[in-house]
Formats: C-alpha cells, sequence, structure tokens
C-alpha cells in the first residue's frame, strides 16, 4: 500500500493569521518525503476560512521543486470552476516540471459559496463536470482539446507542453452521489474516497461502479485511493480523546462551510442525495460529529493500522492518505501526529501486498 499526507491550510474562525498557518502548514509538508511518505496531497477550496489552497496545482508545483521522489495528488480539481483547457495546460506542465509525479484528481464541487463566488449556476455542475472531464482526460491522452457540449466549447487546440505519458490509472474522481458511478466508470477513471458515507453504502456504490467500468471499459476498475483524518497517539486515551475535540471542530467547519444545518441541498438539482445528510446536520450536529469520528482513523499506532485495513477489506484500496493537520491543531501537535504515523504504521501497511480483485 502507499501512503501519502495531504495538507488543507485550515484556519477555522480566523484564531491565527492566514500567513501563520501557510508557514506552519509548509513546513509539515516538507517532512513528507523525509519521513517516507509516497505522496502529497492537497485540496482546492476558496473564499472561506475551511481550507484556503485556493490553487492546489500551484502548491503542488512548489512540493514538486522541493522534493525529489513524492507523487504529487490532487484532492481534487474543481472542474466547474475552471476553464478545462486551462486545467489541462497546467496539469501537463506540472508533470513535465515533476518528472511524472502527478496524480490527477478532479470533482464537481459542493460548496454555494464558491459556486456563487464563479459566478457557476450549482444546478449545471453535474453536466460541467463531465463535459470539463471528457475535454481534460482525452486532451491529455491525444495532446489536444477540442469539445462542442452545452456548457463547454472549445475549438481544437493543442497542449504545450504536449503531455509525455498517459494519464490513465493515475485519475481520480471524488465520487459521492450515488449517480455518479456510472459517470466516473464510463469516464474510465478511479474513485477517491473521502469519508463522509456509512461504509456499506460507500461498498454497494463500489460495487455498482466496478461492475459498469467492466461493461464499459472492458477491464477491471483501478483500486481506489482512500483519505482519512489521522490522530495517531501512544496513548489510547489521548488519542480518543484529542480525536473527539479536533475531528470533531473539523466536521463542524465542514458543517459550516457547507451550509449543511440548512436545507438548499436537497432542492438543489444535482445534489438531492445530500438531503438527508442537511436533516441529520439539522438535527443534532453532534449526531453528525459522531458518526464522522467512526469514519475516521484514531488510536494508537495498532488501532490506527486496524483501522484502515479494516477500510481496506471493505473497499480494497492500495492508497491511504492521511490528514494529519486539521482545525486548530497546534503545529507541534500535527508533527507528532504526522511523525508517530510515518514510523509506527506506515511501514507496517506498506508491506502489505496490492489488494485482490473485488467481486
Amino acid at each position: 500500500m502507499q501512503i501519502g499526507a495531504a495538507f488543507i491550510f485550515q484556519n477555522p474562525f480566523d484564531r491565527r493569521s492566514d500567513r501563520d498557518v501557510y508557514l506552519d502548514e509548509l513546513a509539515l509538508a516538507d517532512l513528507a518525503e523525509p519521513l517516507g511518505f509516497d505522496s502529497v496531497w492537497s485540496v482546492e477550496h476558496h473564499f472561506t476560512d475551511y481550507t484556503m489552497c485556493p490553487d492546489v496545482l500551484q502548491f503542488l508545483t512548489w512540493v514538486a521543486a522541493r522534493t525529489e521522489r513524492v507523487r504529487l495528488g490532487s484532492m481534487v480539481v474543481v472542474l466547474p470552476w475552471h476553464d478545462p483547457m486551462r486545467v489541462a495546460e497546467q496539469v501537463s506542465l506540472l508533470d513535465h516540471l515533476s518528472g511524472g509525479r502527478v496524480i490527477l484528481g478532479i470533482g464537481r464541487g459542493l460548496g454555494r459559496i464558491e459556486f456563487e463566488g464563479f459566478g457557476v449556476d450549482m444546478e449545471t455542475s453535474r453536466p460541467r463536470f463531465v463535459e470539463s472531464a471528457q475535454l481534460l482526460l482525452e486532451g491529455l491522452e491525444k495532446g489536444a482539446c477540442e469539445l462542442a457540449g452545452a456548457h463547454v466549447r472549445q475549438p481544437r487546440r493543442d497542449i504545450r507542453p504536449r503531455p509525455f505519458q498517459s494519464f490513465r490509472g493515475r485519475t481520480y474522481a471524488a465520487a459521492v452521489s450515488p449517480e455518479s458511478a456510472r459517470i466516473m466508470a464510463e469516464l474510465g477513471v478511479g474513485i477517491l474516497i473521502i469519508p463522509q458515507k456509512p461504509w456499506e453504502t460507500v461498498e454497494k456504490e463500489l460495487a455498482e461502479y466496478r461492475a459498469i467500468y467492466r461493461e464499459v471499459q472492458g477491464a477491471e476498475a483501478p483500486a481506489p485511493v482512500a483519505a482519512g483524518w489521522v490522530f495517531c497517539d501512544e496513548d489510547a486515551d489521548r488519542a480518543a480523546e484529542q480525536a473527539r475535540r479536533y475531528v470533531g471542530d473539523y466536521w463542524r467547519s465542514v458543517i459550516r462551510h457547507y451550509e449543511l444545518d440548512g436545507d438548499h441541498l436537497g432542492r438543489t438539482r444535482g445534489y438531492e442525495s445530500y438531503a438527508r445528510t442537511q436533516a441529520i446536520a439539522r438535527e443534532s450536529a453532534d449526531a453528525m460529529i459522531d458518526f464522522a469520528l467512526s469514519l475516521q482513523v484514531w488510536g494508537t499506532p495498532a488501532q490506527c493500522i486496524e483501522r484502515i485495513l479494516e477500510i481496506r477489506r471493505r473497499i480494497g484500496h492500495d492508497h491511504f492518505v492521511g490528514v494529519f493537520s486539521y482545525a486548530d491543531m497546534p503545529r507541534e501537535e500535527a508533527e507528532r501526529n504526522l511523525r508517530l504515523f510515518a514510523r509506527s504504521v506506515a511501514p507496517e501497511l506498506r508491506a502489505l501486498s496490492a489488494p485482490q480483485a473485488r467481486p
């Protein structure tokens, strides 16, 4: 199994300056390669303190210049907010600059404040995503982008510098809604799982995706990439206490940024499946946090290993990406968390063989 580290630049309630947050997160990111991590990731978000990385490819370019071997993962580039021709150029450029280390993660977005900030109709996000992804993925394979769609209209233009290797097998999409299974299978991309649903539901949706992928692509789907918010400590009681504190605060920021305690998602075309999530958040934020905590990776090193293995038994992932610094966790705590995981958890996971293809 490959092991990644993600850095998300949170500043909840602006308790610190954005500059201090960046200095601390960049210092942590600098540790990833020396500590033996296989990949470095970040996320794209805009306009709020939820996460402050508005250009994930720019951050990964900084990482590329300071490293030699770690792979560079976007978690994710939100395609409806971008001109996909420009994304194709940026991805190809980063792949050249890094010597072919890019793992491309794409998604369609969920935050109303972000769609409104870019003047994009949220109800068009799914068809915009599909058209943008088609243009981007075909362009990266052929070296030129062209599409005459309802939302994306691009005359044929070459990508320069031209992609020098295929992105097949290293492109993933964050898929959350049940309708996404067919879309992602038809696009021929893997699945990036950011835990927010019961694992039984994830298993069912992955089975549907794998069946469609096999039917459409004539091959087995790639193993998914799984992310998780990590709190690792030698003391089991302290791990449980601090995980509840920091994971709980992180999920409060999720509720706030995505307005999960409202009701707009259930009334927005393409997001109807979130109606139940919003209902739970309105009823009890604490219940939602308890549920979120049950999905994440926390405990002693042995407990963290077992939690990740249990997730692997369910979904068959071959790449785990941990988030080690979040909410208002002090840098010293985040660094201790990162170092302990790298020393006592990652070697055990890295020794695992590739997962068996699931029926």
